[in-house]
């Protein structure tokens, strides 16, 4: 008994031994693991309560750095600019900064350029960036991404250059004239001669002048607010009207054709002026006894069937790099034909405006030495009305020459077109 009892008491003596020693080793692992060691200092920061959230409701790119300019939280806008790779902050101006601004807290702002990553383009990305102290550790980095500020900034003092230039061209000329006309006084056929000149430069500047008026216009104002369903032969007969005189001059016939009864919903004025340059800019650009022509179609599109109205010339087409900038204000493909012509350089301007606020588009065709073929294409009223089998139509040679799915440089071939075409001397 008394062996036993010893026994008892030692198996009892070495299990509260071994109690004691897992109960001080859970507590030393737990003293441990809650102890902060070199790395979790640099791996784990914690962000101040709220900051995560106001980082994802900001407009700017955001990138929050630590001590060890390694990145804790970066917006999804500052990875597609390219400011973190690998963890890391990329642009190197900018890690500079936030080093100078964990040392002194003090706020540093700066503008820079930087290259677009994944594009061949030469033109830079113009960022702002701020830096400020965030807390005792963490370093917060904003950046506003300025191309798009600049790029508008850019077109409004080009424009503004441009309108300068090209209202002093004819109110040079009207002075310089109007001089000629005084001191040619006694020669009346140099009178005549020189008023016939101001004439001209007082039509190219009333023109301007209109046609600025008409580009802030399309611009500003909302054309569905007095929309209306617009027939496309009307608008057709319109522009070829508008053009007969000086289609006449150079003998260039203008031919009408393609689907008939087509509407289009928008603003009559503001079309009518649309395809009137596009008509206008094809006889000024063609030469003589040459052929201009004007179809319409229907197109069918998954939001809605769309009108498509193609004007071809036969001119002398236009080159890749210029099709880049035709619709740009003031842009002329030969500035001295221009004058020649007495183009503004704002017809297409207001052509690209009028479409994009009627919820269209408007594409360009040219091949060097083969012509070009301007395309309207804006969404039909009355989309809804049941569509009949036969609806085809094409330009004025029997050809549709558009953006289709094929691009806007693929010219395909369908049926002729169905309705006789007004030929018009």
């Amino acid at each position: 008994m008394d062996v036993n009892a010893a026994v008892a008491a030692a198996a009892a003596i070495a299990g509260v031994c071994t109690g004691v020693i897992a109960m001080l080793a859970f507590r030393w692992s737990e003293r441990d693991q809650k102890r902060p060691t070199r790395t979790s200092l640099h791996t784990d920061p914690v962000l101040p309560p709220g900051v995560d959230t106001v980082l994802s409701v900001l407009r700017s790119s955001a990138v929050v750095l630590d001590e060890a300019d390694s990145v804790v939280k970066a917006s999804s806008a500052a990875y597609a600019l390219g400011l973190v790779r690998g963890g890391k902050l990329a642009v190197e101006p900018m890690l500079l900064m936030a080093r100078d601004t964990r040392r002194d807290g003090e706020i540093r702002q700066v503008e820079l350029d930087l290259p677009r990553r994944g594009t061949g383009r030469g033109d830079a990305l113009a960022v702002s960036a701020r830096v400020a102290p965030l807390g005792s550790r963490l370093v917060l980095l904003l950046v506003e991404d300025l191309t798009e500020a600049r790029r508008i900034e850019a077109v409004r003092r080009d424009f503004v250059a441009n309108v300068s230039h090209e209202l002093k061209t004819p109110v040079g000329a009207l002075s310089l004239l109007s001089e000629a006309v005084m001191d040619a006084s006694d020669d009346p056929e140099a009178v005549e001669r020189f008023a016939g000149r101001m004439q001209i430069e007082a039509t190219r500047l009333t023109n301007l002048v209109q046609e600025l008026i008409d580009l802030s216009r399309v611009q500003n104002d909302d054309p569905l607010e007095d929309a209306e369903p617009v027939r496309v032969d009307e608008l057709v007969a319109e522009a070829i009207d508008r053009c007969r005189h000086q289609a006449g001059t150079k003998q260039i016939t203008m031919a009408a054709g393609g689907t008939a009864d087509l509407q289009i919903w928008g603003n009559r004025g503001q079309l009518a002026a649309a395809l009137g340059n596009l008509v206008e800019n094809a006889v000024n650009y063609s030469p003589a006894r040459t052929r201009v022509g004007i179809a319409a179609r229907r197109v069918g599109a998954p939001g809605g069937d769309l009108i498509e109205v193609a004007v071809t010339d036969q001119g002398l087409g236009i080159s890749d790099k210029d099709k880049e900038r035709i619709f740009e204000r003031f842009y002329r493909v030969d500035p001295a034909r221009s004058r020649a012509t007495g183009g503004t350089g704002l017809g297409l301007a207001i052509v690209k405006h009028v479409a994009a606020s009627h919820g269209g588009e408007v594409t360009v065709w040219s091949s060097e030495g083969q012509g070009s073929t301007f395309t309207l294409r804006l969404p039909e009223a009355g989309a809804t009305r049941d569509r009949g089998p036969g609806h085809v139509g094409g330009d004025a040679y029997g050809h549709h020459v558009g953006n289709d799915a094929d691009g806007p440089d693929e010219t395909t071939a369908y049926d002729p077109i169905p309705a006789a075409p007004e030929v018009l001397p």
